[in-house]
């Protein structure tokens, strides 16, 4: 059984991931709450196989299985995920005890410092993921990228074609784009998705 401090500081380690960094950040209460179920429901697991017969590798394994499943049951943004296993992996630090109870605490503090810098919005906020639907269907690459960087306002990355439609006249792209200076963020975008309209004033998204 891991020591009562490598149990307390794993509880605080997720209360920060989850209120300190993910709900200020992103305001899924339905995801906090997941969080919070898995690296406690991990936590209480892996104390228990630390001191009993069962092999730990047995017990990764089952995380793994159930990870899969939970990931497989909704759509899931990779900031998400990411959110999803450091929760999951305080889980197993606090319930295995990696060496000492000091070592273990480490590598907790590690996951919850990385999460705050890797997901700060400070960090490159003008850096865009999207996928675009144009009500256009448009065949060659470099008109593509000239089109979406007006329609975006913004200095377009990559371009990769989904689906050109030539019936329905549509084309739907993945694009990653940096925002020029003073563009700010577009209305219309939930999350790192959205529907742009070609035809419309500026490129407004919708």
């Amino acid at each position: 059984m891991p020591p009562l401090p490598l149990l307390l500081a794993d509880l605080v380690a997720v209360l920060l991931l989850t209120f300190a960094l993910y709900l200020p950040r992103h305001r899924r209460h339905d995801l906090a709450v997941a969080y919070l179920a898995v690296n406690v429901g991990v936590l209480g697991v892996a104390a228990a196989l630390s001191s009993s017969t069962v092999g730990a590798g047995l017990g990764l394994g089952l995380f793994g299985v159930l990870s899969i499943i939970r990931l497989r049951s909704s759509e899931l943004s990779q900031r998400e995920v990411a959110y999803y296993f450091s929760a999951l992996a305080l889980g197993l630090l606090g319930g295995l005890e990696v060496g000492t109870p000091e070592v273990s605490a480490g590598f907790m503090a590690l996951i919850v410092a990385v999460m705050y810098v890797g997901d700060h919005p400070r960090l490159l906020p003008r850096l865009r993921h999207e996928t675009v639907l144009l009500d256009h269907a448009v065949p060659r690459e470099d008109e593509l990228t000239a089109r979406l960087e007006e329609l975006l306002g913004a200095r377009v990355h990559g371009v990769s074609v989904h689906k050109l439609d030539l019936v329905n006249d549509t084309t739907l792209v993945d694009v990653r784009y940096t925002l020029d200076s003073g563009t700010g963020r577009r209305r219309g975008v939930v999350g790192e998705r959205a529907v742009a309209d070609a035809t419309a004033v500026g490129g407004r998204a919708r």
